[in-house]
């Protein structure tokens, strides 16, 4: 095409014309006005014993964003090579874990932690992934795409795929209302992606909400002793499995950071991972982690931020234990003393928080 000229194309959904031209970087600019930019508000209701879900105010949820990072989330376009999505460590069906300790990037080199649930994380407000290095789901949704471990791409190359691609121009303007292919940007993938994240909701139809909130079902004497042992609903004589201080309100999270006596740390230098501590610096913040929730646990074994633990089975023993030493280990971690009745109970009430048909499944499958 000689410098200068411009020709039309289709890319709208009425097969309008639209205006492309050279954008100065080697490719073309389209012209994308004549597509209509009417976003849809997309309201989420409140969910009892939730906390409210807060979108930032320059990324309101909205029905064309959230399929735009609907789609992008399960693209393998995001890689480098074209073979791993954010789906790929995040599948529908294991809560959005992948059922392995730590995850193979698109190099096959394993990363040094376990892939985090994505359930009901757009409630996730002081601080994202283990160690909390990012506080907000637009920055966490850019860091795989361009870590050499994980889908170890460019945002210059992926933004240009995403300019020539034959639909995500139009989703991106449906979305944004951006003008043209030029104005397609890491940030606005980001936001798309973490709409999209922030609507992967569960937590209505377990058999723990259908009793607690919908009087449809009733808790076993079994799993009652548990939900008793979770909260310390017993007096100062009995046994507490101390779980609610830590995985606490209908979220079962405490959005904060906990050394659990999963390590000795009283050596910092012999810890493989710092955890919180890698993040700010400071000593009490050695070995701390973030405390998940606990909804769907049962689908996402391994457990532990490097999924060392097998089975939920081997999660209550290490509590019962009292874990290892540590300097700033949680006032909560000690022997629990529990029996093994104590400890099944414990594990049928975890069962009970099993909930897979999400808020909104019609948004949860692979689009593409």
């Amino acid at each position: 095409m000689a410098l200068g000229s411009v020709i039309l194309v289709s890319i709208g959904c009425n097969n309008d014309p639209i205006v492309m031209e050279p954008n100065g970087g080697g490719g073309e600019t389209i012209d994308l006005t004549s597509i209509p930019y009417d976003p849809t508000t997309f309201e989420v209701p409140s969910i009892p014993d939730f906390l409210p879900l807060i979108s930032p105010e320059d990324n309101p949820l909205t029905e064309e964003g959230i399929q735009l990072g609907r789609h992008l989330f399960y693209d393998p376009i995001l890689s480098i090579d074209s073979t791993l999505s954010c789906s790929s460590c995040h599948l529908t069906d294991l809560a959005f874990t992948d059922g392995e300790a730590v995850s193979p990037g698109v190099d096959g080199i394993l990363g040094p932690r376990s892939s985090m649930s994505l359930i009901n994380i757009g409630y996730n407000y002081r601080g994202l992934f283990w160690d909390g290095r990012v506080r907000t789901l637009e920055e966490q949704a850019k860091l795989p795409i361009e870590d050499p471990i994980e889908l170890n791409h460019t945002f210059t190359e992926l933004i240009s795929d995403l300019q020539g691609h034959d639909e995500y121009p139009r989703m991106f303007r449906e979305a944004f209302g951006i003008n043209n292919t030029d104005e397609i940007t890491a940030d606005l993938t980001a936001k798309a992606i973490a709409q999209f994240e922030r609507i992967l909701i569960s937590g209505s139809n377990s058999k723990y909400d259908r009793a607690i909130n919908a009087n449809t079902a009733a808790l076993t004497p079994l799993e009652q002793h548990g939900f008793d042992l979770f909260v310390d609903a017993g007096d100062e004589d009995t046994v507490d499995a101390e779980c609610s201080h830590c995985h606490h309100g209908g979220l079962f999270m405490g959005d904060l950071f906990f050394n659990n006596g999963i390590d000795d740390t009283t050596n910092p230098d012999n810890l493989l991972d710092l955890g919180r501590g890698g993040v700010t610096g400071y000593p009490i913040d050695m070995g701390k982690f973030k405390a998940p929730t606990l909804r769907n646990i049962e689908l996402t074994a391994p457990y532990m931020h490097d999924g060392r633990f097998a089975t939920l089975e081997e999660v209550i023993e290490h509590y019962n234990s009292g874990g290892h030493p540590a300097p700033n280990l949680d006032q909560n971690i000690r022997p629990l003393n529990m029996s093994e009745y104590d400890k099944e109970a414990l594990l049928a009430f975890l069962h009970t928080l099993t909930d897979t048909t999400y808020l909104y499944p019609q948004l949860v499958s692979n689009p593409h």
